[in-house]
């Protein structure tokens, strides 16, 4: 017998030389089998660990053990039975596939453009639907691969939940009645919980989230135990760094509530994901590696007697030698060439399936087909314990589409189908319909009295309902009045003194999620960790190196500061986490993630426009924040610019304060929005680092501050606004041009150029179509007299947003100053010299 051990030898795939004494091998495996019989598995295990480490000690080189064989991880003799009805099930499975295929290619022969994919689904349909018929409660979270939402609409169609009408105005949304391209929950807000279109977004959501879980339960805020989190993404998805990056974080959390089903049909879209290699192979040794528990999910009941048969282990080692690019070769033919090219290799091989015909070779599935294998595995993953679990479903891309699909290069761009192929879809599938019904494309429902539909419906009440389900149940919570303090300090200390007295309100106390990327001190946020402990879900195992220090770093299990290390991703994929609980877990939370804001939407603007997408409640707190105010810090971290891109997310609400009293009110009326009135908004304030006396709040300024801007000084022949620490220079300015010009400015506190344009856009909309409405920042200046500054630590586009919407004479001359190019290190105020965006070029700005 061959040792699967000379089969499987690498983190990878590869094949060791011969065995040199093939009589010596066998004597040492027919020992280990003894003491296997004899003293059970656990001293097995002890004696190996014993030998390994032995080897080592003598400098024995041994190769990698992160792989195991090139077959099911579950064996046949340890499959459970499979509880459900196969015959009803292939049956409903059938029609959805087709329901799927029809309405991506009824969207492509009416309009072209629409595109949509087809060869995804097809190869995930039965990892979903043993999902659906067994395993997903209606109280657990799933994030579903993309590509494959026409399968998911299909069911939904059968389970009543979305009319036909819908599927019939796929991916046509803008009369209000279409179905989107993927997973969007702005879109479909009682459908769809987690969008997952960009990819490698899935994964580390979907980690984070099951880490947040845990985070809820140990805090005493919501029990979660028992709910499971499962994440369906692509091999070829696994390869964007999001992907990976929260591997080891689901280990050292023991993230046990969280499975990933990776579909390996070895095709990303342009072609094989590792044609020269085994992703399935390169999967495993990652995730095992990153300790966790990998199960395989590789071949179908019908390869079950031919393993049987392979005593010699020659199908094995044919598998370990056949790369990704011949299975999907394979994939793609029939069983004619697959005996010839890859049974017929050797003569063992070819006695193998000597008894089988073409056809039989052509019915042998994958693993990822076979709802027996499917479901042995998804119960396998469900009880273990200990451990976060990987599935790797080995399938066909494009499984069912024939020639036209299968396995080709091409299947992912394959939108339109001719009405023979649809026909021999039909037939692969055994759909009752007939030749007209396929030509027309017809939707297939078998109506409510159906076996098919009352099975499926009896599955779903089982589990609890109906996924995926968004539901919005979350109670609402009263905010308390925050106050600010007058004395000379930077923004973000006042931050953090609004914070705490959050963080202490007996409301919504607890409920408030502080959460850094590994920058608490120098936020001044050090001052939190006693009183209210950074999370950890072991507690704090050791003692700190400064705990004789009033403001000791202290761990605790019910912790309640998310402290996430050096990883914007993850600590935005934590705050979305939290800010979606109203949704996802019908308990809402206040995060607050606290960031270089440089290293915020340049960095995971991508995970940003995920949250709007989420309808995400939360503030996202931009620390260090302006080009020059930062000073020193340089190139790499002086912020510009997340200004004019936070303007470009619809439902993010942007404010630069300069003044305590700005901030205060600010996130006062944010955490009611969003608790109370529960507005489906977030917040992105930034916060500097620059310090200075904080004046008190002027009478009646609550209005201005919120909608944009503020009259701080009165003038009547310029008009200075500033924003963010570059207020202080306008005042300045201000100052300077009454003293040396005799000059009156006005001054304007600018607290968002964004809140500004975009009232400015409504009221400009609203004017097209007859409506007399005039926009805030034209209420404010169009009254008033002379050329307008307006001058912010960012760049000259974020002053220019209110441009359009001055009002006034159409002539009249408007300044924007701000911090174009590259930052660079120097003193504050050399660099707002540099850029001219000090008191002396507001001057010379408004005297040109």
């Amino acid at each position: 017998m061959t040792d699967l051990a000379d089969i499987v030898s690498s983190a990878f795939w590869r094949v060791n030389p011969p065995d040199a004494d093939p009589q010596e091998t066998r004597e040492w495996l027919e020992a280990f089998d003894a003491l296997v019989q004899s003293e059970g598995r656990e001293r097995a295990t002890f004696l190996l660990r014993r030998l390994l480490e032995h080897a080592r000690a003598r400098r024995v080189p041994l190769p990698p053990v992160l792989n195991t064989p090139y077959k099911n991880s579950v064996a046949l003799a340890e499959q459970p039975q499979f509880p459900g009805n196969l015959e009803l099930e292939s049956r409903i499975s059938a029609i959805v596939r087709w329901n799927a295929l029809a309405m991506v290619v009824r969207a492509n022969r009416a309009h072209a453009e629409l595109g949509g994919h087809i060869a995804s689904y097809a190869s995930a349909a039965d990892l979903f639907e043993v999902g659906f018929n067994h395993f997903f409660r209606v109280e657990d979270l799933v994030y579903f691969q993309p590509h494959s939402a026409p399968g998911v609409y299909a069911r939904a169609f059968l389970e009543g939940r979305l009319p036909e009408e819908r599927l019939a105005h796929y991916r046509q949304e803008t009369a209000g009645k279409g179905l989107t391209s993927y997973c969007h929950p702005y879109l479909m807000p009682e459908f769809w919980q987690f969008p997952t279109g960009s990819m490698g977004l899935g994964p580390i959501n979907a980690i984070y989230q099951a880490r947040f879980m845990r985070y809820l339960s140990d805090r005493d805020i919501l029990k979660t135990e028992g709910r499971k989190v499962w994440a369906f993404v692509g091999d070829g998805e696994m390869d964007e760094p999001e992907s990976l990056a929260g591997l080891s974080l689901a280990t050292r959390e023991g993230l046990d509530n969280l499975i990933f089903v990776v579909n390996c049909n070895l095709q990303r879209l342009d072609g094989p994901v590792r044609g020269n290699g085994s992703i399935v192979q390169e999967l495993e040794g990652l995730f095992a590696g990153a300790g966790w528990n990998v199960l395989k999910l590789l071949w179908g009941s019908d390869w079950d007697a031919l393993f049987a048969r392979d005593h010699d282990g020659v199908l094995l080692k044919r598998l370990h030698e056949t790369v990704d690019g011949e299975f999907q070769m394979y994939a793609a033919t029939d069983g004619r060439f697959n005996r010839e090219h890859f049974f017929n290799k050797t003569p063992e091989l070819r006695e193998l399936i000597s008894d089988m015909s073409d056809a039989d070779i052509d019915r042998l599935r994958r693993g990822g087909h076979d709802p027996v294998k499917i479901y042995a595995a998804y119960r396998a993953a469900l009880e273990h314990k200990g451990q976060p679990t990987v599935i790797l479903a080995q399938t066909k891309k494009g499984y069912g589409m024939g020639h036209w699909g299968q396995g080709k290069m091409g299947t992912h761009q394959q939108k339109k189908l001719d009405d023979e192929a649809l026909r021999e879809f039909r037939d692969r599938f055994s759909v009752p319909l007939s030749d007209d019904d396929v030509a027309q494309l017809r939707f297939l429902h078998p109506g409510p009295e159906s076996a098919e539909l009352k099975y499926l419906h009896a599955r779903r009440q089982a589990l609890g309902g109906y996924l995926p389900s968004r539901k919005v149940a979350a109670q609402k919570l009263a905010v308390p009045a925050l106050s600010s303090s007058e004395r000379s300090q930077s923004t973000t200390m006042a931050f953090v003194q609004l914070l705490a007295q959050l963080m202490k309100d007996e409301a919504i106390g607890k409920r408030v999620v502080p959460i850094v990327a590994d920058e608490a001190r120098t936020f001044g946020m050090q001052t939190l960790f006693r009183q209210f402990g950074i999370y950890s879900s072991v507690g704090q195992l050791y003692d700190p190196e400064d705990q004789d220090e009033l403001l000791y770093y202290r761990e605790a299990k019910d912790g309640q500061i998310l402290e996430e290390g050096i990883t914007e991703a993850g600590a935005l994929s934590s705050w979305l986490a939290a800010a979606t609980a109203y949704s996802a877990h019908g308990t809402a939370m206040l995060p607050f993630y606290i960031y270089y804001s440089m290293f915020g939407f340049q960095r995971v603007g991508d995970l940003i426009w995920a949250a709007a997408d989420s309808r995400a409640r939360g503030f996202l707190i931009g620390g260090t924040a302006g080009r020059t105010t930062l000073a020193g810090e340089g190139l790499q971290h002086q912020d510009g610019s997340s200004h004019l891109a936070a303007s470009t997310i619809p439902n993010c609400c942007a404010y630069d304060p300069c003044f305590g009293y700005e901030l205060a009110t600010i996130v006062e009326d944010g955490a009611r929005r969003m608790l109370e009135a529960q507005e489906d908004v977030f917040y992105y304030v930034t916060v500097a680092n620059e310090n200075y006396p904080h004046p008190a709040v002027p009478q009646a300024a609550t209005e201005g501050i919120l909608r944009g801007m503020y009259r701080l000084r009165e003038g009547s022949q310029l008009q200075l606004l500033g924003s963010g620490p570059i207020l202080r220079e306008v005042i300045a300015a201000a100052e300077l041009l009454r003293k040396d010009w005799n000059i009156s400015a006005a001054v304007w506190s600018v607290t968002s150029f964004t809140e500004l344009a975009r009232d400015g856009m409504r009221a400009e909309r609203e004017r097209r179509f007859g409506h007399k409405t005039t926009s805030w920042v034209e209420q404010c200046l169009a009254p008033t007299k002379g050329p307008i500054v307006a001058a912010s630590d960012y760049v000259r586009a974020v002053a220019d947003l209110i441009r359009p919407h001055i009002g006034g004479n159409g002539g009249r001359a408007y300044v924007a100053l701000g911090t174009d190019g590259f930052g660079r290190s120097d003193t504050r105020a050399a660099l707002r010299a540099f850029f001219e965006v000090d008191a002396r070029h507001v001057c010379i700005a408004a005297l040109a």
